[in-house]
C-alpha cells in the first residue's frame, strides 16, 4: 500500500507509525505527504498558480433566519480543535486550560457556549474536542466535572494521530532517547478529517442523523454556531464553507484565502510561499481575506471524499522547519509535516467562502494576544463568547518584550492587577522589565521604553505616545 520498498524514509517512518499503533489510514496519509516531501513536490504554492478573491457573501448579507429549518439544528455538530499546548507561553498542558477571564477557562468558556446554545434552542448539539496526545488527559480530567456536555453516547474528545518528525537533511524519523516524546509532532488541524473517520466517529454521526459539523479552534471564543451560515450551507448545495475576514496590517503573516488557476478557491499558509513572493503574500490589499480556520462541512460529503481518495485526502503538505526539543535550538533540525483543515476547500466539489465580521475571530497564540484578549478591547458575552468591545473593528496590536513576558508566569507577574484598559489601545510596545499598576490606561499608540533595571508603570496611570518607565 505504502509503495516503501525503494525508500528508506518512507519505509522508516511507516514502520514507526505502525510500531506506536497508528491505523493505516493515518500512516498512509503522513506517507503521501512525505513522499511529496522527499521528492521536492511539497511545500509551495507560487502566483504562478494562484489568483486573488476580490468579492464574496458577506455574512451580514445572509437571511438573519438562516433560511432553514430550525429542527436543522438537530443534525449539527460542534468540534473543537484542543490539540494545543502552551508551550509557547511557558507551558506543557492542554491551551484550552489557560484563564482568559479570572476563574473562567477557554475550556469553561466553550462549555458555556455550548449549555447555553442548547437550552435557548432546545436541540442536542454535541460537543466534540479533537484532542492530541499531549492534551487528552488534562483535558479530560477538566472535563470530568461537567458530564451534562455529553450526548447520544458520542465522546466529547477524540483522538488526532501523531507523526514523526523527520530530520531535515536525512529526511529519517529523528531519534532522541533523551526525550522520546518528543520524536513525536501532530500533523496539523487538517488531521481532522482522518481522525474522525479512523476512530469509526465519523460513521457513528451519520447513523445517528448528523450532517454538518462546524470546527473552530478552542482559542478562537468568538467562533459559534451561527444559524445564517448553516442557512447559507444548505440553501447554496455547498458541501465547504470557509469563514474569511479581512485582513490587516495584524494579519499580514497568517494564510489568505486565493483561487487556484482552475477556478477552485484554495488557501495558502505562510509556509507555502516561496521566499521570494513574501512581499506579495503580505499585501493585504492584494489578498484581501484570512482564513478565521471555522469552517463547515458535510459529513456524507466528507465520508464521499474520503472512499474516493482511498482514505488519504490530498490536502497540500505545509513542511514547518523546527528544532527537535523546541526548548533547545543547538538539537537537531527537523520539518513537522502538516496539513491545514481549510486546505480541503480545494478537494470539496462544491465548496464557499463566506466573509465575516472579526467578532468570529479572537484566537490565542501567545502572551501578546493574552493580555489583549483578557483586556476591555474585548467583551465576554453571556453565552460565553469573547468578542471586540463595541466600536472596535480590528484587536490592539500588543507587543511584549520576550525577554520578560513571553512566559505565562512572567505576564501574570507583571501585570499583578490584571491588563491595563486597551480599549482606546491601537498598539502597545514595551522595552524592558517594566510591571503596571492598578487602573492603567493605555490610548493610541504607545511605547514603552523601560529602564536598565526593573520600573513599574503607577496605578491609574493614562499613557499616550512614548513613555519612559
Amino acid at each position: 500500500m505504502f509503495a516503501t520498498s525503494h525508500n528508506p524514509p518512507i519505509s522508516a517512518a511507516v514502520a514507526k507509525m505502525t510500531g506506536a499503533g497508528m491505523p493505516e489510514a493515518a500512516v498512509a496519509a503522513f506517507a503521501f505527504h512525505l513522499e511529496r516531501f522527499v521528492d521536492g513536490r511539497a511545500g509551495t504554492l507560487g502566483r504562478d498558480r494562484i489568483a486573488p478573491v476580490e468579492r464574496l457573501p458577506a455574512l451580514e448579507d445572509l437571511d438573519p433566519s438562516g433560511s432553514v429549518d430550525d429542527r436543522l439544528l438537530d443534525r449539527v455538530v460542534v468540534v473543537k480543535l484542543n490539540g494545543g499546548l502552551g508551550t509557547s507561553m511557558g507551558l506543557e498542558r492542554a491551551k484550552s486550560l489557560i484563564e482568559v477571564r479570572p476563574g473562567a477557562t477557554f475550556l469553561d468558556l466553550m462549555a458555556r457556549q455550548i449549555l447555553e446554545l442548547r437550552r435557548r434552542t432546545g436541540h442536542r448539539v454535541p460537543l466534540l474536542l479533537m484532542n492530541s496526545f499531549r492534551t487528552a488527559d488534562d483535558t479530560q480530567s477538566a472535563l470530568a466535572a461537567r458530564p451534562e456536555l455529553e450526548r447520544d453516547d458520542l465522546p466529547i474528545g477524540f483522538l488526532q494521530h501523531m507523526v514523526p518528525k523527520i530530520l531535515a537533511d536525512e529526511k529519517l524519523p529523528v531519534a532522541w532517547p533523551a526525550d522520546p516524546e518528543l520524536e513525536w509532532c501532530p500533523p496539523g488541524h487538517g488531521d481532522l478529517f482522518t481522525a474522525l473517520a479512523t476512530g469509526g466517529l465519523l460513521d457513528r454521526l451519520i447513523a445517528g442523523g448528523f450532517e454538518i459539523a462546524f470546527a473552530s479552534n478552542s482559542d478562537n471564543l468568538g467562533a459559534v454556531l451561527d444559524p445564517r451560515l448553516l442557512g447559507f450551507m444548505v440553501e447554496s448545495g455547498t458541501d465547504f464553507v470557509m469563514e474569511v475576514a479581512d485582513r490587516t496590517s495584524a494579519d499580514r503573516k497568517g494564510g489568505h484565502l486565493c483561487r487556484l488557476d482552475d477556478g477552485r478557491l484554495a488557501l495558502r499558509e505562510a509556509a507555502q510561499c516561496p521566499p521570494d513572493e513574501l512581499d506579495q503574500f503580505r499585501d493585504v490589499g492584494l489578498y484581501r481575506f484570512f482564513n478565521t480556520n471555522n469552517i463547515w462541512f458535510s459529513l456524507p460529503a466528507l465520508a464521499a471524499l474520503l472512499e474516493r481518495h482511498r482514505g488519504v485526502l490530498p490536502l497540500e503538505t505545509i513542511v514547518n522547519h523546527k528544532h527537535v526539543d523546541p526548548r533547545d535550538l543547538g538539537s537537531a533540525r527537523v520539518v513537522q509535516l502538516e496539513t491545514a483543515m481549510g486546505a480541503a476547500i480545494s478537494l470539496f466539489d462544491r465548496a464557499a467562502a463566506v466573509r465575516v465580521p472579526r467578532q468570529r475571530f479572537s484566537p490565542v497564540k501567545n502572551t501578546d494576544d493574552l493580555l489583549a484578549v483578557r483586556s476591555d478591547a474585548f467583551e465576554l458575552t453571556d453565552d460565553g463568547r469573547i468578542v471586540l468591545a463595541a466600536g472596535r473593528v480590528a484587536p490592539p496590536t500588543v507587543d511584549l518584550d520576550p525577554k520578560y513576558y513571553r512566559l505565562l508566569d512572567d505576564l501574570d507577574r507583571r501585570f499583578p492587577c490584571g491588563p491595563p484598559s486597551l480599549l482606546r489601545c491601537s498598539r502597545l510596545r514595551v522595552e524592558g522589565d517594566v510591571t503596571f499598576g492598578a487602573g492603567v490606561a493605555v490610548e493610541g499608540e504607545v511605547f514603552i521604553r523601560g529602564a536598565d533595571r526593573p520600573s513599574r508603570i503607577p496605578d491609574g496611570a493614562v499613557l499616550r505616545g512614548e513613555h519612559r518607565a
